[in-house]
């Protein structure tokens, strides 16, 4: 088995034919692709994938091998990135990914530590949803990441930061933004803005929280990120549940309030993949519940504690 047999069917797979795979992504002819793929499953031993008419489909057993491949084919990408950057020595270098808008809370006390570590280092900054973090460590691209502990998240290590609660936002001019606090049976009354839809954490703590309280809240809106859902609230009127830090993001025509009753939280991390051995990383980590504290501390918006 040779490393193009797993990134031929993870093509095919993506794409859900042959015909497209060769053409968009692998620069090669549909019978040859076919007859790869045909040779892996032949050394795999068993059936990958479903050829029909339209187009091709997973079996059980591809959906397994398919996530083994991925996670392969990452490692392979990880492993050359590091070896070349070993070969390679420069100045101390640091790359950082951040949730959208949570670098606004975060970067300041994070800069001071490098500072103090390593006074030369050069940083680089990246924001994204937390599933596209998840991948760039898992690839060897961030050293570091502020996002959400995903599931899938092999060779990943999380150390949490807090607990971050959910508020409501909605329009100024929305009837329910006189109230302090909004009742739960207030936002299944009211058009529902998604703010999840780039976040599977995000959204499992909603709907947990919905579940819990007994209401129904069906998207009628999907932003495809935090910021995105907020401008949203403000055209259609609505309203959507967002993390705490959001407040920071918050446009002259919309509100947060705080949700009456227990407060439903999403868990915030520090991410990094264990396979990194990189000194400077290794010297933040051991100071990661300074910078907490110092998050903590001098921020207006405050964090739950993680138990």
């Amino acid at each position: 088995m040779e490393l193009r047999h797993l990134r031929y069917f993870v093509a095919v797979a993506e794409e859900g034919s042959f015909l497209t795979a060769a053409q968009r992504r692998l620069n090669t002819s549909q019978p040859s692709l076919s007859r790869q793929v045909r040779d892996l499953e032949n050394e795999v031993g068993v059936q990958l994938l479903e050829r029909q008419a339209r187009g091709v489909t997973l079996t059980a057993a591809g959906r397994v091998f398919l996530d083994h491949a991925r996670l392969a084919l990452l490692q392979v990408e990880a492993a050359t990135d590091g070896a070349r950057r070993t070969a390679e020595p420069q100045r101390p270098a640091l790359s950082m990914g951040f949730l959208v808008g949570l670098e606004v809370m975060w970067l300041p006390h994070l800069l001071r530590i490098l500072r103090e570590e390593a006074p030369e280092v050069e940083v680089t900054l990246c924001t994204q949803s937390s599933p596209e973090l998840t991948l760039a460590l898992m690839r060897g691209k961030l050293d570091v990441a502020f996002l959400r502990p995903e599931k899938e998240s092999a060779g990943l290590i999380f150390k949490m930061l807090a607990k971050e609660p959910l508020i409501a936002v909605l329009p100024a001019d929305h009837r329910l933004a006189s109230r302090k606090r909004i009742r739960p049976q207030d936002l299944a009354r009211e058009i529902y803005v998604s703010s999840a839809r780039t976040s599977p954490v995000l959204q499992a703590a909603i709907d947990d929280y919905a579940s819990k309280i007994g209401i129904t809240l069906k998207a009628k809106y999907e932003g495809e990120n935090i910021s995105s859902a907020m401008s949203l609230v403000a055209s259609t009127g609505g309203i959507s549940l967002v993390p705490l830090y959001a407040q920071n993001m918050l446009a002259p025509n919309v509100v947060a309030r705080a949700l009456e009753g227990g407060t439903p939280t999403v868990d915030l991390a520090l991410g990094f993949n264990q396979t990194n051995s990189s000194p400077l990383l290794q010297r933040l980590l051991s100071r990661a519940d300074e910078l907490i504290a110092s998050v903590q501390n001098q921020s207006i918006i405050r964090y739950a504690e993680v138990q």
